[in-house]
């Protein structure tokens, strides 16, 4: 059988047998919760709520009036202690609103649609944003702005990320085996919004499991399952387009450009339970491996759980931790402290030991072009390191740098040790710098 691909990547270690079997455990809510006030590209939030105030589970506590912007809710019900800027593990700090559970699990009044289906798409798009939907696979992209492309771009196909290409994640995997009705359903609101009559959800084939479930779910509907050779960072919206459906996203321009809209199936899922169930996004499956995990898992877990309780509660050694990883190892954040909360955005958390990061001291350049041949955007990743050497950074630009999508291919192939990606994200931290 011949397997959807694109040209590029890399094949690390999968390292997904360690969670891939295990049901999602509920982690039960802590007694203090940290909900930062940014978990999305955008527009930071205002607290809407003040120290002292009584919230119940699913209120609102953070909005703002910014277009690019999505609001968050409290994941228990308790009171207001403090609202100060505290340690945020997408880096620096931000406005965090923290709440102690008085574990009476009391909801607020939750608004939901009886009829998506005779709801009209400002009607469900206003409900989307209203339950703070963002793009749960990491982006964090609002997911009423992405549904609501320009009236003068042609959209004629969905397309589903189910690859979930980092080694060690199997939070999407699980969702996908544990509540496939929940994506499906949420895929026909999002082919209604867009006016679609295709969707695709790709699907890596090392997970024969949820691609059969997958398959089984989408039954008497529009919706394929397309099964991708195993291949990172095939789960990339530029490289899933190129794979599934053949065509290729011009430099600079947006999935729309070519007709297309990609989201994750946790996004999918996010779409279902908030219109359907009026539950807003308050909780993640979190992913929590690596091998100084003493018992690695799949946990639901709520926003605003801090880390150390989660390593905590899954035996981790932290003597043996070399690299605290927000994410998958590829590209997810390093982390400085434990003491920082679960996001939207949060797919996992990898307790990394020595023998699992790379030791190994960087050389010069052998100029194999093992770099050039691994990247998925046909770009020059050991040209992007001589010129961040030089401060060269306009020149960085004119080679298409900002089509780079920071999958880290080059740095983990190279046999010279290069810290390939890091040079490339100085540069573009330089770059925009230079355009401000």
């Amino acid at each position: 059988m011949n397997l959807f691909t694109f040209r590029g990547g890399v094949h690390p270690p999968e390292n997904k047998l360690q969670t891939e079997n295990l049901a999602t455990e509920v982690f039960s809510a802590s007694k203090m919760l940290y909900v930062p006030m940014l978990q999305h590209i955008g527009a930071p939030l205002e607290p809407t709520v003040k120290i002292g105030e009584k919230v119940l589970k699913g209120q609102k506590i953070g909005d703002s009036e910014a277009f690019v912007s999505s609001p968050v809710h409290s994941p228990v019900s308790g009171t207001v202690k403090k609202i100060e800027v505290m340690p945020f593990p997408l880096s620096g700090k931000v406005t965090t609103v923290v709440i102690e559970n008085d574990e009476q699990e009391e909801w607020a009044e939750l608004t939901k649609l009886e009829n998506w289906e005779a709801a009209s798409n400002e009607e469900i798009l206003a409900m989307i944003r209203e339950k703070g939907i963002v793009g749960i696979g990491g982006a964090c992209f609002p997911t009423h702005i992405k549904l609501n492309p320009p009236k003068d771009v042609k959209i004629d196909t969905l397309l589903l990320n189910g690859a979930e290409c980092e080694p060690y994640l199997n939070s999407d995997n699980r969702l996908m085996l544990e509540e496939p009705h929940k994506i499906i359903e949420g895929i026909k609101i999002i082919m209604k919004v867009l006016g679609v009559e295709k969707a695709h959800i790709g699907i890596e084939d090392n997970k024969p499991e949820a691609i059969a479930s997958m398959k089984k779910a989408c039954e008497g509907t529009k919706i394929e399952v397309a099964m991708l050779k195993t291949q990172y960072p095939q789960g990339g919206e530029k490289q899933l387009i190129k794979a599934v459906l053949d065509r290729d996203v011009p430099s600079g321009g947006l999935p729309s450009a070519v007709g297309v809209v990609v989201q994750n199936t946790g996004t999918a899922a996010a779409i279902y339970e908030g219109l359907l169930e009026g539950t807003p996004i308050i909780e993640k499956i979190v992913t929590v491996s690596g091998l100084a995990v003493g018992k690695p898992m799949n946990l639901k877990v709520r926003i605003g759980t801090m880390f150390n309780e989660i390593l905590d509660y899954a035996n981790t050694n932290r003597d043996q931790i070399e690299k605290l990883v927000m994410g998958g190892p590829m590209m997810g954040m390093a982390q400085p402290i434990e003491q920082v909360p679960v996001v939207k955005g949060t797919s996992g958390l990898l307790a990394l030991t020595k023998d699992e990061t790379n030791p190994y001291k960087p050389k010069s350049c052998i100029v194999c072009g093992k770099c050039i041949k691994a990247c998925p955007m046909n770009l020059l990743p050991n040209m992007y390191a001589k010129l961040a050497r030089f401060k060269r950074w306009e020149e960085m630009g004119e080679f298409h740098l900002m089509d780079c999508i920071e999958c880290g291919s080059c740095s983990y192939i190279c046999p010279a040790n290069r810290p390939l990606t890091e040079a490339i994200k100085i540069g573009k931290a330089k770059l925009r710098t230079l355009k401000k």
